[in-house]
This record gives C-alpha cells, sequence and structure tokens, in this order.
C-alpha cells in the first residue's frame, strides 16, 4: 500500500468513526409543563410545528419551535391519546374514564364535539385511505370509527379477546393493531371494518407499541417481555426478534433513518437499525428518564419526544396494595425531546 492509498484508508476510518458518532441520539430539549397527574400518549402535528401531550385530564400544546407551552385543552376525563387530523382543522382525543372522544379545533382549541366511544378509548390514529380516525377501545376490545368532518361515529369494529393497544395503517386498506392479553397482531379492512387476520408474535409477550414500515412491508411490535417482534404486514410471519428495554410502551418507525426506535419506562430508548427488510441490529441505548414509556417522532426534523415526571420513594407494600408505585413527584412533569447531532 503506497502512501496515498494508506492516508486514504486512514480518513475513510476516521470518516466512518465520525459519522457514526455523530448519529447517535442526544438530548435536545427538556420542555417543563409542570401541573400533576399522570400521562399517556403524545403526537406531533408536523405541518404546524405543534406537540400535544396528554396529561391527567388535559391536553398540552407545545410549540415544538419555540419549545414553549402555547394552549391547553381542558376538562378531558382521563384522556390517553391525541392527534391531529390533516386537512380538517381538527383534533381528537380519547377519555378513557368517560368513555369518548373529544373533536377540537386545532386554531382555538375550542371543544367541537364529543363522541361516544367503547370501553376505555386508548390508543389512536387517521387512516387516508379510509379519512376514517380509528380509536381503539381498551377494555371492550372494539375499535370506534369516525368521520371528523361530519363529528359521527360511522361504524364499530369488533376484535375479540381483551386488551386493546396500539394501531396502524398501511394507507392502503388494513388497519393493525396489537392484542395484548392472546399476543397478537390484527388486521381489519379500514372500509368494510372486516377482521382479516390474527397472527402471533410469540415469542413476544404482550405487544403495546406497533409501528410499520409501509415502504418494506414490516410491522414492529414492541413487547412486555423485552422484544420487538419485526412482523411481515402481508404473511404475517416472524421476520426478526430484537431485544429492547424494559417497560416498553411506545416505538415509532422514521422511514428516512430506516430506525425504529421503542420508548422503556425504565428509563431508555432502543434504536433499532433495518440493515435490510430482513435484518434488524440495535445501534443504541439511549438513555432518557423514568417513565418516559411513550413516545412521537418529527418526521421533518427526525427529533423524538418523550414524556415523563419525576418520582418519590415507594410507599410501602399493603394487603390492598402488595407491590405499590412510586409516588409521583407535583410540578415535575416535563417532555424530552431527543435528535441527532
Amino acid at each position: 500500500m503506497n502512501k496515498l492509498n494508506a492516508l486514504l484508508f486512514v480518513f475513510l476510518i476516521f470518516f466512518t468513526f465520525y459519522a457514526e458518532a455523530q448519529s447517535s441520539f442526544h438530548l435536545i430539549e427538556k420542555i417543563f409543563i409542570g401541573g400533576d397527574g399522570g400521562w399517556d400518549y403524545l403526537s406531533v402535528n408536523e405541518p404546524n410545528d405543534k406537540l400535544y401531550v396528554s396529561h391527567s385530564t388535559c391536553v398540552e400544546v407545545i410549540d415544538i419551535i419555540s419549545h414553549k407551552k402555547i394552549g391547553t385543552i381542558p376538562d378531558l376525563k382521563g384522556v390517553h391519546g391525541v392527534i391531529a387530523v390533516p386537512g380538517s382543522g381538527r383534533g381528537i382525543t380519547t377519555n378513557g374514564h368517560s368513555n369518548t372522544a373529544t373533536i377540537f379545533d386545532l386554531k382555538t382549541l375550542k371543544v367541537i364535539a364529543e363522541l361516544p366511544t367503547g370501553k376505555n378509548p386508548d390508543a389512536l390514529l387517521y387512516d387516508k385511505f379510509s379519512n376514517r380516525v380509528f380509536i381503539f377501545n381498551h377494555s371492550d376490545v372494539t375499535a370506534t370509527a369516525i368521520n371528523i368532518v361530519e363529528a359521527k361515529v360511522v361504524g364499530i369494529v369488533h376484535i375479540g379477546g381483551t386488551a386493546l393497544e396500539a394501531g396502524v395503517s398501511d394507507e392502503q386498506g388494513t388497519i393493525f393493531v396489537n392484542l395484548e392479553d392472546t399476543h397478537e397482531v390484527v388486521s381489519f379492512d379500514a372500509k368494510s371494518l372486516v377482521v382479516k387476520n390474527k397472527w402471533k408474535v410469540a415469542p413476544g409477550e404482550e405487544p403495546t407499541g406497533l409501528a410499520i414500515d409501509r415502504k418494506n412491508h414490516r410491522l414492529f411490535s414492541v413487547c412486555h417481555n423485552g422484544v420487538m417482534m419485526v412482523l411481515d404486514s402481508d404473511k404475517g410471519s416472524v421476520v426478526a426478534e430484537v431485544p429492547i428495554g424494559k417497560r416498553v410502551d411506545g416505538v415509532v418507525f422514521d422511514a428516512d433513518l430506516g430506525v425504529a426506535i421503542s420508548s422503556n419506562g425504565e428509563g431508555t430508548m432502543t434504536v433499532v437499525k433495518e440493515i435490510s427488510p430482513n435484518e434488524f441490529k440495535v445501534t443504541e441505548t439511549v438513555s432518557t428518564a423514568v417513565g418516559a414509556r411513550t413516545i412521537a417522532l418529527n418526521p421533518k426534523t427526525h427529533h423524538v419526544f418523550v414524556s415523563t415526571a419525576q418520582y418519590g420513594e415507594i410507599p410501602a407494600a399493603t394487603t390492598e396494595n402488595p407491590n405499590p408505585r412510586p409516588k409521583i413527584l407535583p410540578g415535575t412533569f416535563s417532555v424530552y425531546e431527543y435528535g441527532i447531532k
């Protein structure tokens, strides 16, 4: 090897190392919100640079450019999920304690309508193929289909089982959703509302969060036994099993970066690179904060957001509560933004 080739070789090694070092996720901003109570899902409205964060009995609205809280949607009973619906000028929440969905104006944040759902509405999504919002009712295992422009319920999907979790759309007419108790991914038709398939995610157990790679027809189902199960969205076959953190609840897929990121309540995010449609590799484990179990992606900036609060001491166990959880410290609720530097 001559000197020029040797120098080029050293440069390539350095450049590869530097690029890999720069590709890791770092904390960009901690957005303090405060207040009391628990939290669940959060979502990004990319065109308007807004972040919607469920928090106890309200939705906190954050400007993701200034990182400032700019509004609140109050008086929501046990809010779980919230999304903005493209082209409608409206958003919608799921309210687990009142078994309702609240439609609101994206500009004024004023309530437009409140619709009945199934029992304990939890996760939700917008499907542009059918132009419907689908709400996944955790406890009676149904999905409520909503026309948000007309503000009315247009159908119900009866899935069966117990403990319905998060779903995704392939944007070609099929909706997929995790069924926690039977360790399955269920698919149904977005227009006819007929159940199509039920696929096991074994050895995954109790799947919660779900993401999709529409280009390569891959589903990412994250499970409570510490694995991300990758399935073929056409056949339902398991393609890969990838280790992730504990107490997972959410996952997103960044199509441009080719990575799936799970949010683990233990206080980590697991970044999984799609090497090919049949090969997946953990590239890093990012420290976040305990309780940060749900996640939202801004595909424009490739930043992700998680929310949590600080915890205090664990109360003493009692007969009524043998496994007590640590107390949430009042006034510590915050959103954490991570990105690649």
